[in-house]
Formats: C-alpha cells, structure tokens, sequence
C-alpha cells in the first residue's frame, strides 16, 4: 500500500513540475498574407523563440520589410523573436545593410487594428533578439506597424461614405492589375470654382516606409473633420490624397526601395513606368495649368539613425528666389505646428545631382521644375526608430502637417507677398 501511494505521490509531484512548455500547443509561422513577408529559420518549442528573416526579393527593392504571424500560443506567455538580417543582398548582389531590417523596437498587434511596439531589443551584430508577454493566442509582429493595400481602400472608402466632402475614386490601376486608392477632398459649394487651389499628399513610393501612410492616414483624417483649421483649409484649397504609391510591393511583402530597374521615386519621367506615377503626375500638370496647384507633399521614412522629422529641400540646381522664399514660408509654417510627440528637426537637405543619379526623376524634384514658380513641391521624412514612432506618433505628425499647411496658405501663394 506505501508503495502504492509512493508512486502516485511521484506521479502528481511530476506532473506538477512537469515544463509548461510540454503542455502547450506548437508554436507556428505564417506570412502567406497580404504585406507578409518572413523565412523561417528556426522555431524552438521548448524555449518558445522564432528565428525569422525578411524574406523580400531583391529585385523589388531593399530587403528590410518582415511581417508575420504566430500561432499556438498560451494566453500570458513571452515570446521570443529573433531577426536574422546577416546575409541580406541587394539586387545587385552586394551585401546590404541590417540596420534597415532591424528597428530598436518592433511593432505587434493580436487583431492586426491595434499596434503596440515591442520593448527594447537586444542586438548582436546583425540580429535582434525581442521578448514580448502575449495575452492572446496568437499574434502578428512586424517591421513596424503595417498599412497594407485593404487599409487604404477601407480607409478611403470609411471618410468617403463619412463626410460629404470627401470622395474615393481610383487614381489608377497597377502593372499587377491592383487598384490603386485615392480621396479627394472638395466642398460641394466650390466644386465649379476654377480658380481654386489644389494641393496633393501622397505616400508610401517605397513599399517598406510603412510610417508614411500612417502620417498620411493622420492629416487625412484631420482634413475631413471639424477642427477649425480643417475647415479653413477646406475653404481655401481641394485636397488629393494617395495613401499608397507602390500598392503592389506593399502587397507582396517587398521593399519597393531601389527596386529593378528603379523605384517609383525615381521614374518622375516623359517614360515612367509605374501606373501610379504616370496618373499622378497627369493630375499635377492639369492643376498647374490651371494654376490651381499650390503644394505636393511626399511622405516618407528616413534613415534609422533620424530622431526627427525633416523636410528633403529643393537643390540650389532647381531654385529659384522666389521658389526658396515660399518654400522656406512653407516649412516655417509647419514648424510652428510640428512639437510633440516630435519637434520638426532644423535640418533640410537637398536631393540633387550628389543624392542620386537620378536626382531629376525625383517626384518632389519633377515638381520644381515642371510647375510654376509658386508650387512647393516636398518630401516630409518622419523618423521611424524611435520610442514615439508609433501609429498615434505618426498621425500627429500628419495633423500637424495638415495644421502647417493651412497656416502656410493664409496668403495665396500664386500672388506676389513681401517675404523681407
């Protein structure tokens, strides 16, 4: 009889020390979604890690954008998430650099909506290691907090069946046969009026720069609603807003950036290949030969050691004095507005012949010198390794450029202004 209860006290002491990890369901891996993107390397069950790498094509563009899914996890466990960024190429072959693959802290969400970022990783050499706690039974971690192809559309499609003045419309259909989805903002009242000034928002030309349709999500929703400055702005100027550029490699999960034979943001020419360029830039020359188009703003992500947002200038090479006037006018009207979470960063460099070969096939560079003297045209970068570098981050830095430009165009900048 002790023998008995010897062994069945064994038995329930085993149990009870028995490795959580042993009880739980096998974690699994997926990215076979729209914007995923992820090679597994390595999945310890017994530690709960996953070893991923970003799993782009480098022939559409930089191999730095990873998103995907985890399964089979118990509610209030930790994670472990390990990128593996050491043997990234770029198209050309040449090594290319893992600090654009890892961010300092990631971005997860249990409902693909809602994106936190992840604590501090850990790096060693070219990987980063992140421990986050998932109260859900599964997960999706990425790059930073993704805006895919559907958010445009719903989210194009939310603030068109929402405010009267807002209307979705296709700005034009991809190589891939992908709709590509637009707003424009105008009030019914002014919809005949010609002499109107137009300006145009666009984002995301580099597919991985996923905080740039964040910040254009950000000024959009600003635009449509009814804080005073919003109406302000709406009675002076219609407003164009494309949320995603480069709607196929956001889709596909590839970097867009430097992709073959060149980028969305380098094919502003007579011959541009990618739809969306083609049909943008033949809705800018139509505003500015009506002299209606005022302002063309870019939206993108920077380098990962910018702590601040800054705007790309236009080069000595496409200035003019009056250009630089308004221009200048421009950005201090937006720094006004620009202070927390960020502060608008005192630095402007210029995208001319030393940035990049192609430095006249740049949208903002094409604007300069195929518009009037009045049309700023401008590339805004908001820092995206940061604490701040957020969904809500992002999209006040959007309310606050759309604050900056109401601001910018009290005076009309078509009419000539004293700037001494």
């Amino acid at each position: 009889m002790s023998r008995i209860c010897y062994f069945l006290s064994g038995f329930l002491l085993f149990g009870m020390i028995l490795p959580a990890q042993l009880k739980a369901e096998k974690l699994v891996v997926t990215s076979d979604f729209e914007g995923g993107s992820a090679q597994v390397t390595e999945i310890d069950q017994r530690k709960r890690a996953i070893t991923i790498r970003p799993a782009g094509d480098p022939q559409f563009g930089w191999p730095c954008w990873w998103y995907f899914q985890v399964t089979g996890i118990t509610p209030g466990e930790e994670i472990s998430v390990t990128v593996d960024a050491s043997d990234l190429k770029q198209a050309n072959g040449r090594k290319f650099s893992a600090i654009w693959a890892l961010p300092n802290q990631a971005a997860f969400s249990t409902n693909q909506k809602e994106w936190q970022q992840t604590p501090l990783g850990i790096r060693n050499k070219e990987t980063c290691q992140w421990k986050v706690k998932i109260d859900a039974n599964n997960v999706w971690f990425a790059w930073g907090p993704p805006f895919i192809p559907t958010d445009a559309q719903e989210l194009v499609k939310e603030l068109s069946k929402k405010h009267a003045h807002a209307t979705a419309f296709e700005l034009c259909k991809t190589r891939a046969g992908r709709a590509v989805p637009a707003l424009s903002v105008i009030q019914a009242k002014h919809e005949k009026d010609a002499q109107r000034m137009v300006i145009w928002v666009q984002a995301r030309q580099h597919a991985w720069e996923s905080g740039g349709s964040w910040v254009g999500r950000g000024f959009i929703k600003w635009a449509v609603s009814d804080d005073p400055q919003a109406v302000s702005l709406r009675e002076k100027a219609d407003i164009y807003f494309v949320p995603i550029m480069d709607i196929d490699n956001v889709a596909t999960g590839n970097g867009g950036k430097s992709q073959v034979p060149h980028d969305h943001n380098r094919d502003w020419t007579k011959t541009s290949r990618w739809n969306s360029v083609k049909s943008a830039m033949q809705y800018l020359k139509e505003f500015d030969q009506a002299k209606r188009l005022v302002l063309f703003v870019d939206l993108h992500n920077p380098g990962a050691n910018s702590k601040l947002p800054f705007f790309y200038v236009a080069p000595p090479e496409l200035s003019t004095k009056r250009g630089g006037q308004l221009q200048a006018a421009f950005i201090a009207a937006c720094r006004r507005e620009m202070k927390t979470p960020f502060r608008l960063s005192k630095s402007t460099p210029s995208t001319g012949p030393k940035y990049d070969k192609r430095w006249k096939a740049i949208s903002s560079n094409w604007v300069r010198s195929e518009t009037h003297e009045y049309v700023v045209g401008i590339t805004l970068e908001t820092c995206w390794n940061t604490p701040h570098s957020t969904t809500a981050g992002y999209m006040a830095v959007g309310k606050q450029l759309g604050r900056g430009i109401t601001r910018y165009l009290e005076n009309d900048p078509r009419k000539s202004h004293d700037f001494d």
